[in-house]
């Protein structure tokens, strides 16, 4: 910035006060302070923002240059796997890619779409009562006055 000397601040102190009158300066240099914070604030919000395009800028050149990097590897491997291609077609004697002399095709697998968490069979309902199973939902409410004993019977 502007290279002041402590001289140079004393005169323009001087003439400040000279010219405001001493009962408006404190103001004036509160103004003067916020002022010169909001342009400190200002040119390095530009600093940030000038940083960032630059960093932005060389992430684009980065990704650029691996995506050509990676296009190169797969071209690479496209000619390299026809290349494989062509050779083991011819040296096998085979066009079209048929089956090998000797080998035995199987048929392809197929899932049996079985869901084995769903229970097929039917239990009789004499069975789930004489072992306890529960048929029908109950509140806890309901189960205790179930169980609960009753007057004038006996255990």
């Amino acid at each position: 910035m502007i290279d002041l000397g402590i001289s140079k601040i004393a005169l323009i102190g001087a003439v400040a006060l000279i010219v405001i009158g001493p009962e408006k300066l404190p103001r004036l240099a509160r103004t003067v302070g916020t002022l010169l914070g909001k342009a400190q604030r200002y040119v390095a919000d530009v600093k940030q923002e000038v940083n960032r395009s630059m960093e932005l800028d060389e992430l684009k050149k980065m990704k650029d240059s691996v995506e050509g990097a990676a296009r190169d590897v797969e071209q690479s491997i496209q000619t390299n796997a026809s290349d494989f291609e062509k050779s083991w077609s011819d040296a096998t004697g085979m066009a079209g890619g048929g089956e090998l002399p000797g080998m035995v095709s199987f048929p392809e697998y197929k899932h049996p779409k079985k869901k084995w968490r769903l229970k097929q069979g039917a239990t009789p309902r004499w069975y789930k009562a004489r072992s306890g199973v529960r048929t029908n939902a109950q509140s806890g409410a309901a189960r205790v006055a179930r169980f609960r004993p009753q007057p004038g019977r006996h255990a």
